[in-house]
């Protein structure tokens, strides 16, 4: 684990209870592809297994068919604030991967417990229940993971990676 501060706060809580806390704290990420010549950034709804996340979007929107090109992606979880030395986030860079089967079962009792809309998907209005059935299941795995956090010192963060993410 690397750190970097500006300040000499000492944070609450190891650099993954924090990012687990404000994972469980926020319910949208900004995901980043890439098409091999331009960017793409779109927000989706998100749930967490531990670090990594699932989502769902449809194959057809252009961040879908961007990760089916190139799995790399860069994900960003934080709220709108107007005062800088608040901020807190997350930012991480990883891999994408459409669930099939089990893992894909998983994933939506996953989402379910957090979105219970999407769990009782046979009962929910008929047009989120048509939207539910044209979706696929993805899991973002985070390589490297950032918890920012300007309250410990303006530009504060700190690292996860490689075993420390597992």
């Amino acid at each position: 684990m690397s750190a970097s501060s500006t300040s000499s706060a000492a944070p609450t809580g190891s650099v993954r209870e924090r990012a687990l806390a404000l994972l469980q704290d926020h319910h949208v990420m900004t995901l980043a592809t890439h098409d091999g010549q331009w960017p793409w950034a779109a927000a989706v709804f998100y749930a967490n297994e531990g670090l990594d996340l699932v989502f769902l979007s449809k194959p057809q929107t252009r961040h879908a068919r961007n990760l089916a090109q190139d799995p790399r992606c860069a994900v960003t979880i934080q709220r709108d604030y107007s005062d800088w030395p608040q901020i807190k986030g997350l930012q991480a860079e990883g891999r994408c991967s459409e669930l099939q089967g089990e893992e894909r079962t998983r994933a939506i009792a996953c989402y379910g417990e957090r979105f219970p809309l999407v769990a009782r998907a046979g009962g929910a209005p008929l047009a989120i229940a048509r939207a539910l059935s044209l979706v696929a299941w993805y899991r973002f795995r985070p390589e490297r993971l950032y918890v920012i956090d300007n309250t410990l010192g303006f530009g504060h963060r700190d690292e996860l990676s490689g075993a420390e993410l597992a």
